[in-house]
């Protein structure tokens, strides 16, 4: 994304579909959704909707035309790998309707890859080469095995360091909009009081997101306020320590992020 483009005036929004059956059993804790949250904000891409789906082709398939027609980008994560349940690839052609099989920049890569290694190019290796027809590989400098792009449909691997590194090297197709900022009032006002005003508020506040997030070890709760527009997120913010204070709190204003 250029730094000099003017940001398109309608939101860039994404969705995520993470696969994985490890995922939804629990034994393997996802990384990926907070990573990809925050470095899409920072390209002004609003992260809007996400899901966990299994290995299993029907649940891949809808979730990613779902997603792909709903939001700008789609990104899916996990299932890229050389083993029988690794269908991600496979999947993602059958979403788009096109022919699937070995991609000769893919094989070429990943049989250089293993040469050098002194290693064998295996059925199992050779099958992290297949990708939808006319795809556009996402460079691995870490592992080489390439992810790929379909349209506005991203795929890439499941294990996070992995993961990063490619994003970090394919961002720059992505064109983002206006970033989003917030600003966080805590105040020890229990929600249960401020839940009302607070309503009220978000009416009065209609172009931002306001939200409230119980603390953890105390009663009140942390509201943040998002808006792409800083003045207008600061506006929301004074209202909100005006009403914690109309209701006998102490709110504090915490210094301004930009997500």
């Amino acid at each position: 994304m250029s730094d000099t483009a003017t940001p398109p005036s309608t939101p860039v929004t994404a969705g995520l579909v993470i696969i994985g059956n490890e995922i939804l059993s629990g034994r393997t804790k996802d990384a990926n959704l907070q990573f990809l949250g925050e470095e899409l904000n920072q390209l002004g891409i609003r992260l809007t909707e996400v899901r966990v789906v299994s290995d299993v082709p029907d649940a891949i398939i809808e979730a990613v035309n779902t997603l792909r027609a709903r939001y700008t980008y789609v990104f899916t994560t996990g299932g890229i790998g050389p083993t029988h349940d690794d269908i991600t690839s496979e999947c993602v052609a059958k979403a788009f309707d096109l022919d699937f099989g070995p991609n000769p920049e893919a094989v070429k890569l990943l049989e250089a890859h293993y040469t050098a290694r002194g290693d064998e190019f295996t059925p199992a290796r050779q099958r992290m080469a297949n990708t939808p027809v006319d795809a556009v590989l996402i460079d691995n400098p870490v592992s080489v095995a390439p992810g790929f792009q379909v349209e506005n449909v991203f795929v890439l691997p499941g294990v996070p360091r992995i993961m990063q590194t490619m994003f970090a090297g394919m961002k720059h197709r992505l064109t983002g909009g206006r970033r989003m900022v917030s600003r966080t009032v805590s105040s020890l006002v229990p929600e249960g009081r401020a839940g009302g005003p607070l309503t009220e508020l978000q009416a009065r506040h209609p172009e931002t997101e306001i939200g409230s997030y119980p603390l953890n070890d105390r009663p009140g709760a942390n509201i943040v306020i998002r808006a792409e527009d800083p003045e207008k997120a600061d506006a929301a913010a004074l209202d909100v320590v005006q009403m914690l204070k109309d209701l006998g709190g102490e709110p504090v204003l915490q210094e301004p992020d930009g997500a």
